[in-house]
């Protein structure tokens, strides 16, 4: 609503309003150079022509859903005084390039031709005209010039001085010249509408051979995570299946566990969708420590499971309803423990909700998943992982005595 109401005040032609908090703004600067959430470069060989696709691409860009602002720079508009020495002109007073510009740049720009010591302290003399003199460019034209030989001259008898069109700042990146479009977005996430953006760009801007387009600004943050996430999640993953295996030394009790992470990151979701966040970098932190917290309730649920079963075995009760009891038992000996494991992470987590302090919006991101998951984890350990257990169970438990009864029908037709 602040930002709204500022929108509706603030407007200057030619302006476009960017509303980045100012320590935000100095990071972004100091990481990127761009100083909102997306920034377009555009690099090349011609300014004019860097000048001419800046504005095109500012002009699709408008138009895209979630674009609040894109404003482009102008690489012109600059004016600047040119001073062109005429070489055969100033030759023929005894004069080169090099006096000619000394009396230029001591005049305009101003020179040092001395100093002054007042007890320990020294101080240069610097020798420059007066602001109405160098602002004015008939005088400067006037400027007087005494050569070599003792003849008096003005500037205008040896140089050409004009008002000339240029470029307010040279933006460079690789050795090219470039250009850049600052892009704002709200109300929308930043993959999606960059990848908006991305088609409008090449389907209404022409680029000419020699130049490039590249995306910047907080979206180059996101694509490094996204491609670090990529080889990071699979290789984490990979890591817990084999750790489950080594531990239970069964392939299908480590793959039932793995099986369980994605069901268990449903609460996760749901929650994110209802607090209205974008999945972010911050979120994916968050669903990692989720599938971790999930893995570990799979894990110690199996592990009383097991020790149930096992200890039924070994007083000879191995009917479907000894394995059914045996679930019961060892599911049951895990509610309280898991009750209390989801309060204490649940107590530890809310406050971060709740918090609205500086770094309160990312750790809010990195909380709600875990908080959503407590709610469907411990849920899904409790409930499909014994059940999943039994039939896993039953079907080995099957499957043996088939073969058990197979052989021995085999062995008693031998004779």
């Amino acid at each position: 609503k602040l930002v709204d109401e500022m929108d509706r005040i603030v407007k200057v032609p030619g302006l476009a309003n960017i509303w980045v908090p100012p320590i935000r703004n100095r990071i972004d600067m100091l990481a990127t150079g761009i100083k909102s959430p997306v920034g377009v470069k555009v690099a090349g060989t011609d300014l004019a022509t860097i000048d001419r696709i800046t504005g095109d691409i500012e002009r699709a860009l408008k138009d895209v859903p979630g674009v609040s602002s894109a404003l482009a720079e102008r690489l012109a508009g600059g004016r600047y005084v040119d001073v062109n020495i005429r070489r055969d002109d100033a030759a023929r007073f005894g004069m080169n390039i090099a006096d000619v510009q000394s009396v230029i740049s001591a005049a305009v720009g101003g020179d040092n031709v001395g100093e002054t010591v007042e007890g320990l302290q020294r101080f240069p003399i610097s020798v420059r005209y007066p602001r109405e003199i160098r602002d004015s460019l008939e005088k400067i034209r006037k400027l007087p010039i005494v050569s070599e030989r003792g003849a008096r001259l003005v500037l205008s008898d040896v140089a050409d001085v004009r008002v000339t069109d240029g470029p307010p700042m040279l933006r460079s990146e690789n050795a090219r010249l470039s250009g850049w479009v600052y892009v704002d977005i709200r109300g929308r996430d930043l993959r999606s509408a960059v990848q908006d953006m991305q088609k409008v760009v090449s389907e209404k801007v022409a680029l000419p051979a020699g130049y490039s387009v590249s995306w910047s600004g907080q979206f180059e943050f996101l694509e490094r995570a996204t491609a670090k996430l990529k080889v990071v999640v699979p290789f984490t993953l990979l890591i817990i299946l084999v750790l489950l295996y080594l531990t239970f030394k069964r392939l299908d009790e480590a793959v039932l566990i793995m099986a369980t992470l994605p069901f268990a990151l449903v609460g996760g979701i749901w929650l994110l969708y209802l607090l209205g966040y974008n999945l972010s970098v911050a979120g994916a932190v968050g669903f990692i420590a989720l599938a971790g917290v999930s893995a570990e309730f799979g894990v110690i649920m199996l592990l009383y499971l097991k020790h149930a079963w096992d200890e039924r075995a070994t007083q000879g009760m191995t009917s479907n309803e000894d394995l059914l009891e045996a679930i019961r038992e060892g599911a049951v000996l895990r509610v309280r423990p898991k009750a209390m494991t989801v309060a204490v992470i649940l107590a530890g987590l809310f406050p971060i909700m709740w918090g609205t302090g500086t770094g309160s919006e990312v750790m809010q991101r990195i909380a709600a998943p875990m908080v959503g998951g407590m709610i469907t984890a411990p849920l899904l350990s409790m409930f499909v992982v014994p059940a999943a257990y039994l039939l896993m169970r039953r079907t080995g438990r099957q499957a043996n005595t088939r073969g058990a009864k197979g052989f021995g029908a085999v062995a008693t037709s031998a004779p």
